[in-house]
């Protein structure tokens, strides 16, 4: 099951049927079905308040996310702060809601066992969220 909840945010406005069908197709993908899955969406002092006290970063992000996989089942919690989203869909010029799902499906590709920080990680990840953004 997939939720999806709000803190100190309006909720976006995604279509949460279709996201949802969305989300299980690009798992598909990586052999990997969908167990238990929790969007949070934030404004940045909340992201900054899970940052500082579950990873110890001091710092804004678009996204965190927290892995419970068990086998091939995706499991876990992701936290993805609206203010950011926008700040970046304006600094790289995208539209506010591509940039969204961009980081809905980041999170989910980090469930699948992507990484964004090593050498040549981070192309790998876009050249996956690119692919996942065209089967929405």
């Amino acid at each position: 099951m997939i939720t999806y909840s709000t803190e100190n945010v309006k909720f976006p406005s995604i279509k949460r049927r279709e996201t949802t069908a969305w989300i299980r197709r690009v798992a598909a993908t990586y052999g990997k079905r969908v167990g238990e899955v929790g969007y949070l969406f934030c404004d940045d002092e909340h992201i900054l308040e899970v940052n500082r006290e579950y990873l110890g970063h001091d710092y804004y992000t678009d996204i965190i996310t927290f892995d419970y996989d068990e086998g091939n089942v995706l499991n876990g919690d992701l936290v993805i702060s609206l203010d950011t989203v926008r700040t970046n869909a304006e600094l790289f010029k995208k539209e506010y809601d591509e940039e969204l799902h961009r980081v809905i499906i980041h999170g989910i590709l980090h469930l699948c066992g992507l990484n964004d920080k090593g050498p040549g990680e981070r192309e790998q990840m876009e050249a996956a969220e690119n692919a996942a953004l065209a089967l929405r």
